[in-house]
């Protein structure tokens, strides 16, 4: 079972950058493939980026593209997030999560882990 856990979050000014953190047991990364999505107050889950567990496919939601980037380092079982230019639009609170290889990787039913959150506040 994945146990996944968010970190590096904050309150920034638009324009600015953060880099989102989520550990996982080691044998997470190489199992599953994991994503990032977010929640905005009154707004439903959305899915950001996510990254197959072999690492050859990347895909990113059209409203982040350019300006967020996700990758992992399997000997740190560290997933990230590089969140660059930030914007207001971007406050939300954002969760990693894990799914099994073949379900479809923007839709948050896919996904059987997730992390607890991690919030993020860009003000103007």
């Amino acid at each position: 079972q994945a146990q996944l856990v968010e970190s590096g979050g904050g309150l920034v000014q638009a324009g600015e950058s953060l880099r989102l953190s989520c550990t996982a047991p080691y044998r997470t990364f190489m199992w599953y493939n994991t994503a990032w999505f977010r929640q905005a107050p009154g707004k439903e889950r959305e899915f950001v980026a996510a990254i197959s567990r072999t690492e050859d496919t990347t895909y990113n939601q059209e409203a982040v593209k350019g300006r967020f980037t996700i990758s992992k380092n399997r000997a740190k079982s560290t997933l990230y997030l590089q969140m660059n230019n930030l914007k207001v639009e971007d406050t939300a609170v954002y969760y990693c999560a894990a799914a099994e290889p073949g379900k479809p990787a923007g839709i948050a039913s896919s996904y059987d882990y997730w992390g607890q959150g991690t919030q993020v506040t860009v003000s103007s």
